[in-house]
């Protein structure tokens, strides 16, 4: 009875650290593609934060808000950014719940709504929940580039304009660091700028701290067509920038996930390892008795 028991004691600690090495080599393979995937993340900001900053001077400077559409219907999308993958804690859960928020209260001010799912976990989700899905996108995260979103926010701006979309929201997780990502959503169209504020970049301040001045900006052949001409880059950004915050993300998630996965396995392994020889000692402890109650047995 107790060598069965050793047995599968034994076959369990084997079982366990089969898993543990598999959690590792994830632990790893998400480190290193998390430091990649920062690098991206931070270099497409400047690129998004200069047309911004652009687009939120031109409404200020000329008083142009944005384009109005003339809606057809109350229609909206939401394009929804998870994981290709799982074995990431929460990360897929969280931002496809938040999705499902966004929906419902779109569906309460009276749009009807489609969605755009991107990534495998998303595509997987949103057929599950039957929701009309506009387009979706598997694998795509980690190779996809700039030029690669140009198309598809010139679709997505022409039927704002249009008026077939009345309003388009994103919903993502972003990085904070590496312990801490959180799901978000932003609303892409139609644009909100904040009251009209000054950059300290566009400021000058005299030695008496009075202000300066800043600079007049002329945009030919308009304001107008040049916010235009920027929307379709400016919301390519707003989506590039979102999937590969979230790839970022989803790394970094995967990699605590795994780290902790690895812990657990270890400390079983170190309880199994304790009962192992418990058990072990037990049946050596019992041969030595009945070694001893035969050698009595014998000299009787």
């Amino acid at each position: 009875m107790a060598s069965a028991n050793i047995k599968d004691v034994k076959r369990r600690i084997k079982s366990v650290e089969s898993t543990m090495q598999i959690t590792k080599a994830m632990e790893l393979v998400a480190s290193s593609k998390l430091r990649r995937a920062k690098e991206r993340a931070a270099q497409s900001q400047p690129y998004f934060n200069t047309l911004y900053s652009t687009m939120k001077n031109i409404a200020n400077d000329s008083g142009f808000k944005g384009i109005v559409t003339d809606l057809k219907e109350r229609h909206a999308l939401v394009i929804a950014i998870a994981g290709d993958r799982g074995l990431a804690g929460g990360f897929n859960h969280n931002v496809l719940k938040l999705s499902l928020e966004r929906i419902k209260a779109l569906e309460s001010e009276g749009f009807k709504v489609s969605v755009m799912p991107v990534g495998k976990k998303a595509v997987e989700f949103f057929h599950r929940y039957n929701y009309p899905v506009y387009m979706e996108f598997m694998q795509v995260a980690e190779t996809i580039t700039a030029y690669d979103c140009i198309e598809l926010s010139e679709q997505l701006v022409k039927k704002y304009t249009r008026g077939e979309f009345g309003a388009i929201e994103l919903c993502y997780t972003t990085f904070v660091n590496t312990l801490s990502q959180v799901a978000k959503s932003v609303r892409v169209l139609p644009l909100s700028f904040d009251e009209q504020t000054e950059d300290k970049d566009d400021k000058q301040k005299d030695e008496n701290g009075g202000k300066g001045y800043k600079a007049e900006v002329l945009y030919d052949p308009s304001p107008e067509e040049v916010f235009k001409l920027l929307l379709p880059k400016y919301v390519a950004g707003i989506y590039y920038g979102a999937v590969v915050d979230s790839y970022a993300a989803e790394q970094a998630a995967r990699r605590t996930a795994m780290e902790s996965a690895s812990d657990n396995a270890q400390e079983m392994i170190d309880n199994l390892s304790l009962l192992y020889n418990r058990a072990r000692q037990a049946q050596i402890t019992q041969e030595l008795t009945e070694i001893v109650s035969g050698s009595i047995k014998n000299s009787d």
